[in-house]
């Protein structure tokens, strides 16, 4: 990805842990790390607690305005507070369960993902689990269609002049 290219990236941290102090960041570091490895411009990290309402109103927040891709880490799993793919869904205009499906498929591990991913306006959410290993492996599963999928948000935005595509609006615009 060329500097003209470069896209944004939020990155948020799902954990009572690390919201408390008890637990370090690491898998929201090493995310960091990747997406400017990758040439992305990470604009913003961020902190929630579990819980359905937690990350809904987090992910409500870093999204307003944004045109990017938001990472999640943490609260994919079977924890009685893992609770990140039901706030994320309260958000979404659209599923993209494709790239969920991809990044599950990348390690047997990843079948006990609930991650999901979709749209928000002009973001992209995407879930990962909360290990370090784990978090960067689901997202190199996808990274190469992520630009383009990020671009299409910006670009496509309003309905081509054409009328093609109009139809059932999400409410932006």
């Amino acid at each position: 990805m060329s500097s003209e290219q470069r896209l944004s990236v939020k990155i948020v941290t799902v954990s009572d842990g690390v919201v408390a102090g008890t637990r370090e960041d690491a898998s929201g570091q090493v995310l960091e790390q990747y997406f400017t490895e990758q040439g992305w411009n990470v604009v913003e990290r961020a902190l929630t607690e579990d819980g359905v309402d937690p990350v809904a109103a987090t992910l409500r927040r870093l999204a307003d305005g944004f045109h990017g891709l938001i990472v999640t880490t943490g609260g994919t799993g079977f924890g009685p507070r893992d609770r990140t793919p039901e706030g994320t869904k309260a958000t979404l205009d659209r599923e993209a369960p494709g790239l969920a499906e991809a990044m599950r498929l990348i390690n047997p591990l990843g079948r006990l993902s609930r991650g999901v991913a979709g749209t928000l306006g002009t973001s992209l959410i995407v879930n990962t689990p909360g290990s370090s290993n784990g978090c960067v492996e689901t997202i190199g599963a996808v990274i190469d269609v992520l630009p383009h999928a990020v671009t299409l948000l910006v670009d496509n935005y309003d309905p081509h002049p054409s009328g093609e595509g109009q139809g059932h609006g999400s409410g932006h615009g």
